[in-house]
C-alpha cells in the first residue's frame, strides 16, 4: 500500500503534525481535476523529473484515501479524447469535453498561440507550459467552417463517451478576461455561445470557468442558456439545473426547454458573493478549490455559499493551498511531500496537488462554517450525484 496517507502521517510526528483520523465512511468526488497535465507525466516546466505516475501512484494514492471518483477536465478536443481514453481505464473516472476560454482563438480558428490555461492558480501560472495540446489546434482550418467541423468533433466525442457513461458535462468552457492575450473577449463569447448551444443540444451539464469578466457571462447565460425558446432572446425563465438523468446515458438529441436545463458549476469560484448569488439563482452549483480560498475575502464569500450548493474540487495539479492563504490555518490534514528533485512514489510532490488533496479543502470549508469534514463531504457528494447523475459505468 501506498504510505503518503493519514495513517503514515500519523506516524511520522516529528516531522509534521499528526493528521486527524476521518471515518472510513467518508466520501469525495472531485469534480475538477486535470489529470492530463504533463506533471502527471513526471514532466515539470518543460524539465523531465522521474516516471510517469499517474495510475500506478497518484489514483491509487486518492483512491485508498477516501476519494470515490473523479471528474477529468478537459480544455481541447484533443485533451478530451484523450480523457475519453484515460476514463475507460478505470471505473472511477469521468470526463468533460470542452474548449477553455483561453484557447478559443488556437482551437477554433487555428491560431498558434502558447496559452497556459489550465492553471488557476495565478502564483503559478507564469511557470506553466501548455504541452497536453498534442498539435489540436493544428488540425483546424483558418476559415469559418472550421467552427462547425470542430464543434462536430466535440459532439462525436460526447457521443463515443455516453456509450458507457464516461461523459459527464460540457467544459471547461467560459470567460476569461484575465488573460486575453490568448484569445481576445469576442472570440471567447463566440465560442462560449457555441458551446452553450452545443450542450443544450445534449442536455449536459456545465463545466463552467469566470474570471473577471464582470456579469458577462452570466448574461450570456441568461441570454443563450436559460432563454426559453433557443433563439437567444432571453425572454425564458431561469432554470433549476438539477433535472440531469440521473443515470450517465447523458446525450439527449432534443433541445431541453429553458426550465429542465441541465445546468451546470462554476468552477473555482474567487468573486464576489453578490455573483455567486445570481449564479445560484440560476440554479448553478458552485465549485470551491484552493483558489477559492486564498484571502480573507474569498473565505467570507466561500463562508456563505449554502451547503446545497456546493461542489469540491482540485484542480490539480493546481490550486494546492499554500501557508501563505488565509484558509491555510484550518488545513489538518498534511502529507509526506518532496520537491520534483528529489522524487519518492511514497511522498506527495510539492507544489503539485492532487485529488487525494481534496480532504484539504474539505477542511478549510468545514473550518470557516464551523461544521465537521463529515457534513461537508456528504453535502458535496449529494450536490455532485444530483448534477452529474450517479457517475456509474
Amino acid at each position: 500500500a501506498l504510505t503518503c496517507s493519514y495513517q503514515q502521517q500519523q506516524q511520522q510526528q516529528t516531522q509534521t503534525p499528526a493528521s486527524p483520523s476521518y471515518p472510513s465512511s467518508l466520501s469525495f468526488i472531485d469534480i475538477g481535476a486535470n489529470l492530463l497535465d504533463d506533471m502527471y507525466q513526471g514532466t515539470y516546466r518543460g524539465k523531465h523529473r522521474h516516471d510517469a505516475d499517474l495510475s500506478d501512484v497518484v489514483l491509487r494514492r486518492a483512491f485508498s484515501n477516501n476519494v470515490e471518483k473523479i471528474i477529468i477536465t478537459c480544455g481541447t478536443l484533443s485533451e478530451a479524447k484523450r480523457g475519453l481514453e484515460l476514463s475507460r481505464s478505470d471505473p472511477n473516472l469521468f470526463f468533460t469535453v470542452g474548449v477553455h476560454p483561453t484557447r478559443c482563438k488556437s482551437e477554433f480558428e487555428g491560431s498558434s498561440a502558447d496559452d497556459d490555461d489550465d492553471d488557476d492558480d495565478d502564483e503559478s501560472k507564469s511557470n506553466h507550459n501548455d504541452s497536453n495540446d498534442n498539435g489540436a489546434s493544428t488540425a483546424s482550418a483558418n476559415d469559418s467552417g472550421c467552427w462547425d467541423e470542430y464543434l462536430m468533433n466535440m459532439r462525436h466525442v460526447v457521443e463515443e463517451g455516453a456509450v458507457d457513461g464516461s461523459v459527464v458535462a460540457i467544459g471547461e468552457l467560459g470567460l476569461d478576461y484575465a488573460r486575453l492575450q490568448f484569445c481576445d473577449k469576442e472570440t471567447q463569447k463566440k465560442g462560449f455561445i457555441a458551446q452553450l448551444d452545443l450542450a443544450k443540444s445534449l442536455n449536459l451539464p456545465l463545466f463552467l470557468h469566470n474570471r473577471e469578466t464582470g456579469t458577462d457571462l452570466l448574461d450570456i447565460l441568461k441570454e443563450h442558456y436559460y432563454d426559453s425558446d433557443g433563439d437567444g432572446d432571453g425572454d425564458g425563465d431561469d432554470g433549476h439545473g438539477d433535472n440531469h438523468a440521473k443515470n450517465n446515458d447523458n446525450t439527449n438529441t432534443n433541445t431541453a426547454s429553458s426550465s429542465h436545463r441541465a445546468g451546470g458549476v462554476v468552477h473555482s469560484f474567487d468573486d464576489t458573493f453578490e455573483l455567486a448569488q445570481q449564479f445560484m439563482d440560476l440554479g448553478l452549483y458552485i465549485g470551491l478549490n484552493g483558489c477559492s480560498l486564498k484571502t480573507e475575502e474569498n473565505l467570507n464569500v466561500a463562508r456563505q455559499i449554502p451547503l446545497d450548493r456546493l461542489l469540491l474540487e482540485t484542480d490539480c495539479p493546481w490550486c494546492d493551498i499554500r501557508a501563505s492563504h488565509a484558509g491555510f490555518g484550518h488545513v489538518r490534514t498534511k502529507f509526506p511531500t518532496k520537491t520534483e528533485k528529489k522524487y519518492e512514489k511514497d511522498c506527495c510532490v510539492k507544489g503539485r496537488y492532487e485529488p487525494v488533496h481534496i480532504i484539504q479543502v474539505a477542511e478549510v470549508i468545514a473550518g470557516i462554517k464551523g461544521i465537521s469534514v463529515e457534513e461537508v463531504a456528504a453535502a458535496s457528494k449529494a450536490n455532485t450525484l444530483k448534477l452529474f447523475g450517479n457517475l456509474s459505468k
